[in-house]
């Protein structure tokens, strides 16, 4: 990749731990700010699935996701960016989390 906005933001992600990556996954797959173009719909499910599965506060409580910074920050960057550039950060991650 020779996209520097997109690279500064996939070594953000990858420095994020899991339930962090999660909570981003799920915030682009439902943000209507941002130009993705994967099913959002079937992401945003596996995604709340599997945070679920691993944070006892996300399966019980209602969650305020402007409370984790680095995933404001990150979802702010990437609402920045490009269609492009989204979709590129967002296959990334999505990719990472799903294998």
């Amino acid at each position: 990749m020779d996209n520097d906005k997109v690279k500064y933001l996939i070594d953000m992600i990858n420095d994020m731990d899991i339930k962090d990556k999660l909570k981003l996954a799920i915030c682009m797959s439902q943000s209507k700010w941002s130009g993705l173009i994967y099913n959002t719909k079937e992401n945003f499910e596996k995604f709340d699935n599997m945070l679920k599965s691993i944070d006892e506060e996300y399966r019980t409580t209602l969650i305020n996701f402007g409370k984790y910074k680095l995933v404001m920050f990150t979802m702010a960057k990437i609402m920045e960016m490009t269609k492009e550039e989204q979709n590129q950060t967002a296959l990334y991650l999505f990719n990472k989390l799903i294998r």
